[in-house]
């Protein structure tokens, strides 16, 4: 399957005054503007900003067509686990009468091709191998309420706990403890706005209310200097990204990228779906800096979720798949991971189990 795109028109200048942009989700997916971000709701919302897209004087600003795409087919699937213990084919997953229901949190991958889970029902982060097949166990210290995690080059692996611990755990690959970085400080008034943790090159982040990351720390677990960055750094090490939802009811939202090395705003596209954006649930790239858009839409009274694939330097699209879409209750923080070759890990659940499958765009 071929996206078929067809760029509009290009417009100098900014876009207009007044932009509104989704600042979070309900329960239900829909967006709309919240205070401190509640956890398991931020999957609905991920890479979106509570401040309008820059618009700086003289940038180029694009306006897409709505694209078109077929359901995906066949998708590999990665690793399988059904519900239950803590056996290594098993995840947890959490029904409680008076709470949310949770499943595993968030995934991530690393260049060798290893998942990582954060299965925090079992108190755990569960290593895949890249055979499919599950390696290790890194218990998780003192973090009841973990949410994300963010994996280094080397396996190290970052835990976010915004509520028990309030603060980043650093394990080394063997599950040893390197190090724990408070999140309260300078920089960081609210706990419920951190909406994510990344890791580039030594420095650890967490991402606020979707927008800027502060710097907390380092890879070897010690608090560091706190420094703002504008997005999330791309893997090609360029660039800075954010997405966000300019009116969800008529498909408008953007992209936006920001020079690495001299701080100038490179691009903001604006994107027409053609129908009504939920929310965005993914936005990442590979090692080749290829920016990957997840977006949960509904169209003809049914949602859908819509895998795009966009250049680099200028955010033209280049493909598009169609992913089944969760319908299930248990909240989770992160469902999607991109592999730094090019594709996408999804985690898809049933009530049997949850499916790590494959899709790329096409």
């Amino acid at each position: 399957m071929r996206k078929k795109v067809v760029a509009l028109v290009a417009v100098l200048g900014a876009l207009a005054a007044g932009v509104v942009v989704a600042r979070g989700c309900s329960g239900d997916g829909t967006s709309k503007e919240t205070g401190p971000v509640k956890p398991g709701h931020e999957k609905i919302a991920a890479g979106t900003s509570r401040d309008d897209a820059p618009r700086p004087a003289g940038s180029a600003v694009a306006i897409v067509a709505e694209t078109s795409a077929r359901p995906e087919k066949g998708a590999e699937v990665v690793f399988s686990a059904t519900w239950g213990g803590t056996r290594l084919n098993e995840l947890g997953r959490s029904r409680p009468d008076e709470a949310n229901p949770e499943a595993p949190m968030s995934l991530a991958m690393d260049p060798k091709g290893n998942m990582f889970v954060l299965d925090q029902v079992n108190g755990r982060v569960v290593r895949i191998g890249p055979d499919g097949k599950p390696e290790a166990v890194i218990p998780l210290k003192e973090q009841e309420a973990a949410q994300d995690m963010a994996v280094t080059d080397d396996g190290k692996v970052a835990v976010l706990d915004r509520y028990n611990s309030k603060s980043i755990v650093m394990y080394d690959d063997k599950g040893g403890v390197l190090g724990e970085m408070p999140l309260e400080g300078e920089g960081l008034d609210e706990l419920g706005f951190v909406t994510g943790v990344f890791v580039d090159g030594k420095d650890v982040y967490v991402e606020k209310e979707h927008g800027p990351l502060l710097r907390i720390g380092t890879t070897d677990g010690q608090p560091a200097d706190r420094v703002e960055v504008p997005g999330r750094p791309t893997r090609d090490g360029l660039s800075y990204i954010k997405a966000g939802i300019i009116e969800p009811e008529v498909g408008r939202m953007y992209i936006s990228s920001v020079d690495r090395t001299t701080m100038q705003h490179r691009f903001t596209r604006e994107y027409r779906q053609g129908s009504e954006i939920r929310g965005i649930l993914l936005l990442d790239t590979d090692k080749t800096g290829t920016i990957y858009l997840a977006t949960l839409l509904v169209q003809n009274g049914q949602e859908t979720v819509i895998l795009s694939c966009h250049e680099p330097l200028k955010g033209i699209p280049t493909g598009t798949a169609v992913l089944p879409v969760n319908t299930m209750p248990e909240e989770t923080f992160r469902d999607m991971a991109v592999l730094d070759e090019g594709g996408v890990v999804y985690s898809v659940r049933t009530e049997q189990g949850v499916s790590y499958q494959k899709y790329d765009c096409q």
